[in-house]
């Protein structure tokens, strides 16, 4: 059985005294450059000495500590989703990351299945926060926000399709995704459009305003065409139901909430003897190399979240400047990318 290697009992952690006495430094010095403090002048020599003493006797400095210091942690935490996260979450959370750590703050992630908002909010406090990004599908209410704001969070800002009262919103309006795809069907020639709405827990914060946006595409252009809604589960079984039923429901295309549901459904159409596109032209969202790869080709929703300063800075902004009006930031942008399914 493998075991943890003995550590020799007289082992002791390196502090910051140490790392001072090998480069030659004061303990000051050896706080600013390893604290990233750019408000002292030192010269980068002493930068680089300082540091390699601190690789060569394993020392880190001790985040606890300097919170305390300090008054407030540097800390931003982020609270895992409730609901699956999509490719575009995926890589919006990675991103927002790497740069909140150039910006010398202490990225967490938590786990936060199996609370209410309320309890969740409480249990995020203990870790005294500076800032929290809540994900999508938790709930924040203005108790939550107060009990954030109360243990020193100076910024609390949530990221969904609605902006929450008492917190920084960054808006993923989902309306645009459901609206871009029943405009790019409409502009094929569509007019008998069903939509996806996928059964799976957790996923009506999406389904839901993208429907949203598929009926008010069909107000705005004034198309003579109607829209039905398609419970779908994520299943074999569900698609291939909805698939032997497709002629008797008259519909002419699908947008089928994401590529995943879309892929699933176009397969089944096809082995139901279903022609994609000729009978029913099929788009997705989100854009996958998988969708691409397909025959035919998959059209898609193509997302992207942009906003007018970048978002690690923002919440650096929000952190350094406390206590303004919550703002509100619109972030995702669609636009359809047609290929061969319609």
């Amino acid at each position: 059985m493998s075991q943890l290697p003995e550590q020799p009992a007289d082992t002791s952690i390196p502090t910051s005294a140490d790392v001072a006495r090998l480069a030659g430094v004061s303990r000051a010095t050896v706080s600013y450059v390893l604290n990233n403090n750019t408000t002292v002048r030192i010269s980068e020599s002493t930068r680089r000495r300082v540091r390699e003493a601190a690789s060569d006797l394993g020392y880190v400095p001790h985040a606890a500590a300097r919170s305390l210091r300090a008054g407030h942690t540097r800390t931003v935490l982020l609270p895992a989703a409730h609901v699956p996260a999509g490719p575009l979450q995926q890589r919006f959370f990675i991103d927002l990351q790497s740069d909140l750590r150039r910006l010398d703050y202490t990225v967490v992630q938590y786990g936060s299945g199996g609370l209410d908002p309320d309890e969740a909010a409480r249990a995020w406090a203990e870790l005294r926060p500076v800032a929290v990004v809540s994900p999508v599908g938790m709930a924040l209410t203005r108790v939550g926000i107060g009990v954030l704001t109360r243990s020193g969070a100076k910024a609390v800002i949530t990221l969904g399709p609605q902006p929450v009262d008492g917190a920084h919103a960054l808006v993923m309006d989902q309306r645009e995704v459901g609206s871009c795809a029943v405009r790019h069907l409409l502009s094929g020639g569509r007019s008998r459009i069903g939509v996806v709405m996928p059964q799976e827990p957790g996923l009506a914060p999406f389904s839901e305003p993208r429907l949203a946006g598929a009926l008010r595409a069909l107000d705005e252009t004034g198309a003579d065409a109607r829209i039905q809604p398609l419970p779908l589960r994520y299943e074999e079984a569900s698609a291939e139901d909805l698939a032997a039923r497709w002629r008797s429901l008259g519909l002419d295309s699908v947008f089928a909430y994401n590529d995943e549901y879309a892929m699933l459904l176009m397969r089944a159409l096809q082995d139901a003897g279903v022609e994609v596109p000729g009978e029913v032209a099929v788009i997705g969202a989100d854009d996958l190399m998988l969708g691409r790869l397909l025959r035919p080709r998959l059209s898609s929703v193509r997302m992207e979240l942009a906003t007018a300063q970048p978002l690690a800075e923002m919440i650096d902004r929000l952190v350094q400047h406390p206590g303004g009006a919550p703002e509100r930031h619109y972030l995702l942008r669609a636009r359809a990318v047609a290929r061969e399914s319609g």
